[in-house]
């Protein structure tokens, strides 16, 4: 096994420059980068390890990786993430509905968030405050503050910790979504409607959620702007076979607010701009790389239209890819290790050229993932990563 010679964080800035590192960096432990509490328990008890679970993500009910696992596996990076604001109650409340258990979590734009007692694999939207409002209601809505102070405290602290006692890349928690917000509060059906029958208040509503992380990123950028090297934001833009949506929406509507909130970002920090979205993305990608994106998130391989040796050749002289490491859907659940090694190297030697790849699971590592296939994921990625 060849030598590293390079730090975690020099290791990804490297690679995030477009820039030969020694070997590729690892990532786990993201809102999009993580692992469902059920597979981390089962990796912890294949492992011989012990961890308290602590839940980081209560809608996808990801656990935080402890630092035993992080060491094992050769993560080389580590997030911070910003909090509620003051006065926010996420208490989970549990309710019966339908002859069911149920736990509630209503989130600060009013939109609640359900998973059954009986199959507690993750959240979805069971209300949304803004299902039959009019404009003049969205305009006397209550967003809450952006830029509330209490978000941010010990912010600055933890990532100087990371920065000065760890050799890892400090990674903020995902921020940014601009879009999908809309339609959590609208709901996915009417917002759709909305862009054909009233677009007017689909810009409305895009321009309270922008408004909001202006806000946001004002505050953040000043407690950690000089210390973050990777900033994630993200809206899904695309299913398995394509857009979500008309691009031409996409790009009349939603491109220059999401392009707003970028260059506001790079104009007062030198993190790098990770864009989150799930899908066949492939023809958004030039849009993206136009606002300013440098990194694309999770690099969907089994969606269509984003095959790797496609993707590297047109935009990895543009783009940092992170993810795409195997089939999540197909391969990493039921494959056997050996299969599961050998569809990491096929994606790692084609993503790894002339660096610009940061390795992941294409997404959250869900329950029921072997814990064997786990390991060999991340070993496959250490082994196969190292440059010559």
């Amino acid at each position: 096994m060849p030598t590293e010679t390079m730090t975690s964080r020099e290791r990804l800035l490297a690679a995030l420059n477009h820039q030969v590192p020694d070997r590729v960096p690892i990532d786990l432990g993201g809102n999009q980068t993580g692992i469902h509490k059920f597979a981390y328990q089962a990796l912890l008890d294949h492992l011989g390890l012990r961890d308290e679970l602590t839940i980081m993500d209560s809608v996808q009910q990801l656990a935080r990786p402890c630092e035993a696992v992080l060491e094992r596996f050769h993560v080389d990076t580590r997030y911070i993430a910003a909090g509620p604001g003051a006065g926010f109650d996420g208490t989970i409340v549990q309710r019966r509905r339908d002859g069911r258990l149920w736990h509630d979590l209503t989130d600060e734009f009013g939109v609640r968030w359900s998973m059954p007692d009986d199959q507690p694999l993750y959240m979805d939207i069971s209300y949304h405050p803004l299902a039959d409002a009019t404009l003049d209601d969205l305009r006397d809505y209550p967003f809450p503050r952006g830029d509330d102070p209490a978000r941010f405290e010990g912010l600055r602290q933890r990532a100087l910790e990371i920065r000065n006692e760890t050799p890892y890349a400090v990674v903020s928690g995902i921020a940014g979504v601009v879009y999908e917000i809309c339609w959590y509060m609208r709901g996915l059906e009417q917002w759709f409607m909305d862009m054909i029958r009233q677009p007017a208040f689909c810009e409305a509503l895009l321009d309270r959620t922008l408004a909001f992380w202006m806000d946001w990123f004002r505050l953040f950028l000043d407690e950690v702007g000089d210390l973050v090297d990777v900033i994630m934001i993200g809206d899904d833009l695309a299913g398995q076979h394509g857009p979500l949506f008309r691009p031409e929406f996409y790009r009349r509507v939603v491109k220059p607010r999401q392009r707003q909130l970028v260059q506001y970002i790079c104009s007062r920090t030198d993190a790098k701009i990770w864009y989150h979205t799930c899908g066949a993305c492939a023809a958004f990608i030039p849009d993206l790389i136009d606002n300013g994106i440098h990194i694309l998130n999770p690099v969907q391989v089994s969606a269509a239209g984003m095959d790797p040796e496609t993707l590297k050749s047109r935009f990895g002289d543009r783009l940092v890819f992170w993810g795409g490491a195997i089939d999540a859907q197909h391969v990493l659940p039921g494959a056997s290790p050996d299969e599961v090694r050998r569809a990491v190297r096929r994606n790692v030697e084609i993503f790894k050229r002339g660096g610009g790849y940061v390795f992941n699971n294409v997404h959250n590592i869900q329950a029921g993932v072997p814990p064997e296939n786990i390991v060999a994921l991340f070993d496959a990625a250490y082994e196969y990563g190292f440059y010559e």
